[in-house]
């Protein structure tokens, strides 16, 4: 299929997102999310929440944003990757992504990835976001900057950031899309498959923001989390067929260089003066270095073309 920047050529369509919340239980953060995608969803643009049989009020809220949102549901379900695997069935957009209950996107977040994706001629973008708190404030500047996210997930066992990726829908199709089944790292399994068998590429734009607070799972330091991961790398060696000293030695490297990634780099790429403001004054952009606000940056309407598979 054609693109140009934001427009399926031919048809003069503007390029769909769909976009996906899970839910569960977290009504404090429901509306948050929810107003922060309803606020940048363009027409043609869907927005689908799956709820998993909340308790908490969070069907009630949602019965207030029903007239706005495309679809929504709150069944039992098998949990985070079944939902989401349940909302991208629905989904007919030609870009996909999801949002969790308590993280939220910044203004003009989906317009950049429209852009993204449709100038860099990529299946996948994935980018960078900001820590909040529970009250919405920064806490820090997280940086998505990997330029080979295959060797960094299937060596060291790094992830870009779940709520700062955007990919076509024809791309999570062609790999299998979501798998169900998984209770812990289904976001890893995901963005790996994408990352050794499609396109990817980082672009230095802040697209949302992901919150820390009391209620939230440590699912990446669980045993359910690491055995599924050691699973999916397992899965796409094998695929790959790869072996002998030359990758161990690059298993090393990556291992070290994640590591050394997260314990000291993420510290001297922090913004001091962002801290502590409320994330609703940001703005989808770059914000690094210095963190002064520079927009995403990419090529206007109409002015790039990019043919991709079929």
């Amino acid at each position: 299929m054609l693109y140009t920047f934001g427009i399926v050529a031919g048809t003069g369509r503007r390029v769909r997102i769909s976009i996906v919340t899970p839910s569960f239980n977290l009504a404090p953060y429901l509306e948050e999310t929810l107003s922060s995608v309803l606020a940048e969803l363009a027409p043609g643009d869907e927005y689908f929440v799956i709820d998993g049989g909340s308790t908490d009020g969070s069907v009630e809220l949602l019965r207030g944003f029903s007239e706005r949102l495309t679809g929504w549901v709150s069944e039992p379900d098998r949990g985070y990757a079944d939902a989401i695997a349940k909302g991208f069935a629905r989904a007919t957009g030609d870009i996909l992504c999801w949002v969790n209950v308590s993280d939220v996107l910044l203004p003009g977040a989906l317009d950049a990835a429209r852009g993204a994706l449709t100038s860099t001629g990529c299946d996948l973008v994935f980018g960078d976001d900001f820590y909040i708190d529970e009250g919405s404030r920064v806490l820090g500047l997280s940086r998505g900057v990997c330029r080979d996210l295959r060797s960094a997930m299937l060596y060291g066992g790094w992830t870009p950031l779940q709520d700062a990726c955007f990919w076509l829908r024809e791309a999570y199709e062609a790999v299998g899309g979501i798998d169900p089944s998984l209770t812990a790292a289904a976001d890893y399994d995901f963005f790996l498959r994408l990352a050794t068998r499609r396109s990817s590429r980082y672009v230095p734009v802040a697209f949302s923001a992901y919150r820390r607070h009391a209620g939230q799972k440590a699912i990446a330091q669980s045993a359910a989390y690491e055995r599924e991961r050691t699973l999916a790398r397992a899965r796409e060696w094998q695929r790959e067929g790869r072996r002998g000293p030359g990758e161990g030695l690059r298993a090393l490297w990556y291992w070290a260089a994640v590591r050394f990634r997260v314990r000291v780099l993420q510290r001297l790429w922090q913004v001091p003066t962002l801290h502590g403001q409320a994330v609703g004054q940001l703005r989808c952009g770059r914000y690094w270095p210095g963190g002064r606000w520079h927009p995403p940056g990419f090529a206007v309407p109409g002015t790039q073309a990019v043919r991709r598979r079929v």
